[in-house]
């Protein structure tokens, strides 16, 4: 059994004498069905062990029985990175000659060196061959000197070149991006990050034509004046300075959230009269357009976020920032249902519109008497581990229209992504005192 069957094993365990359903925990855990049920399967594994820790106090395990979970989970983790690994090349030993064989060969290629004789006399030039008179009277123990001194370079040369190919170019200096997700930045198993573009070398000089640090051989240059063609697609421009670098997140808002799927009140001017029924919740957004309605007392807004390059993004916190309050319009009530009740309570991030600062704060939830453990940054995303954020605002004296700005950070840099509505502010009304309407589906029509 492998190290991924057996963490699989022991999270299947855990669920089963749990008695919760994949959904259940699904929401616990912040992530959707069919990515649990792939981690309980074997066919995935979770890139953090929050996610498993969340899982089995979710589950009632043990001290013991989550430290089986840690370590069957880090010996998995550790196999998926060896895996990813492509293995480092074997150095190719360089053979280093004899003395003899040496000295051979530096008595064979003219001399290129200047050699200052004992009186201080200069010898021949650099690049000049050998006269008879010099190299008869060259001594013994000069050759041996020479000999040995080749032979030490040779070596040096062939330590050097074994180093190289076993580390490669320095992992943690920027390197020209490959791929069209360059600029964004990645991250691989050894945690440096690509940039979009290589520094020069300092002291280089200018026009001088740069070398690839792996294979030693030169790359165009933008100032040599010709085309540079490379065999490697295109990547990202690099940034430009002292703008925000773009979010690598994709976000999906939906402001018509209503409590259990069922309960929500909505402000609308129009008579009973003129408003139609009710519409499920899938409807709420044409319905509540159409009639000009706004949410009433409180909204509901839920964000999912997907990564959008290949390395994880950390969501470090959620900001709201109120742009409006008027006095709440005198209109009326419209209740979505007469009641209707449910076990879950979903832990949110709650905001109170009437506070002069409004913070979001996490709340804990409830399902069928066990606590759901509050939502808490700092959060990671990727394309492969989506994360849900609920949002639950709340006023009693205001109409607001109010927005959330949630700060990120990537290896491409960091930012902040604005969540509202389309593009428009988010807005939620004060309904204190106002006329309240049900529909009374016997009589088909809204009576208070």
């Amino acid at each position: 059994m492998s190290e991924a069957e057996d963490f699989a094993r022991l999270m299947r365990e855990l669920k089963d004498r749990g008695g919760l359903s994949y959904g259940v925990l699904a929401r616990r855990l912040h992530t959707s069905t069919s990515t649990l049920h792939r981690y309980c399967n074997g066919e995935a594994l979770p890139a953090e062990f929050a996610v498993v820790d969340r899982f089995a106090r979710a589950c009632g395990a043990s001290a013991a029985e989550a430290v089986d979970l840690h370590q069957a989970w880090l010996l998995a983790d550790a196999r998926r990175r060896a895996g990813a690994t492509a293995p480092d090349p074997v150095p190719v030993p360089v053979p280093v000659p004899a003395p003899d064989q040496a000295a051979a060969a530096v008595e064979a290629e003219p001399e290129r060196t200047v050699v200052v004789g004992p009186a201080g006399m200069v010898g021949r030039a650099a690049g000049t061959g050998p006269t008879g008179a010099e190299s008869g009277a060259r001594p013994s123990w000069y050759r041996r000197r020479a000999a040995g001194v080749a032979a030490a370079g040779l070596t040096a040369g062939a330590v050097a070149l074994a180093l190289l190919a076993v580390t490669g170019p320095d992992r943690g200096t920027p390197h020209a991006g490959a791929g069209p997700g360059a600029g964004i930045g990645t991250r691989g198993s050894g945690g440096s990050a690509s940039a979009a573009a290589t520094p020069s070398a300092p002291g280089a000089a200018p026009g001088a034509t740069p070398t690839d640090p792996a294979t030693g051989t030169a790359q165009p240059s933008a100032s040599s004046g010709g085309s540079a063609t490379a065999s490697a697609p295109a990547s990202a421009p690099p940034p430009v300075p002292g703008r925000a670098p773009a979010a690598p997140l994709k976000a999906a808002v939906r402001s018509h959230v209503w409590a259990a799927g069922c309960d929500h009140a909505y402000l609308a001017e129009r008579g009973p009269g003129s408003v139609p029924p009710p519409p499920v919740q899938a409807d709420a957004p044409a319905w509540a357009t159409a009639q000009r309605a706004v949410h009433a007392g409180s909204q509901i807004v839920e964000v999912t976020l997907h990564g959008t390059g290949g390395g994880a993004v950390v969501l470090e916190g959620l900001e709201v920032r109120v742009g409006a309050r008027r006095t709440p319009p005198a209109w009326n009530v419209y209740q979505m249902s007469q009641g209707c009740g449910g076990g879950l309570t979903p832990a949110v991030f709650a905001v109170n519109l009437d506070a002069p600062r409004p913070l979001a704060r996490p709340v804990a939830g409830n399902d069928a008497g066990n606590r759901l453990p509050a939502p808490a940054f700092p959060m990671r995303v990727s394309a492969d581990e989506p994360v849900v954020l609920r949002v639950e605002a709340v006023t009693t004296g205001c109409d607001c229209d109010w927005s959330l700005d949630l700060r990120w950070t990537s290896p491409a840099g960091s930012g902040t992504l604005r969540l509202d509505d389309g593009g428009r502010p988010l807005r939620t009304s004060a309904a204190t005192g106002r006329p309240v309407y049900g529909y009374a589906l016997e009589q088909g029509r809204w009576a208070r």
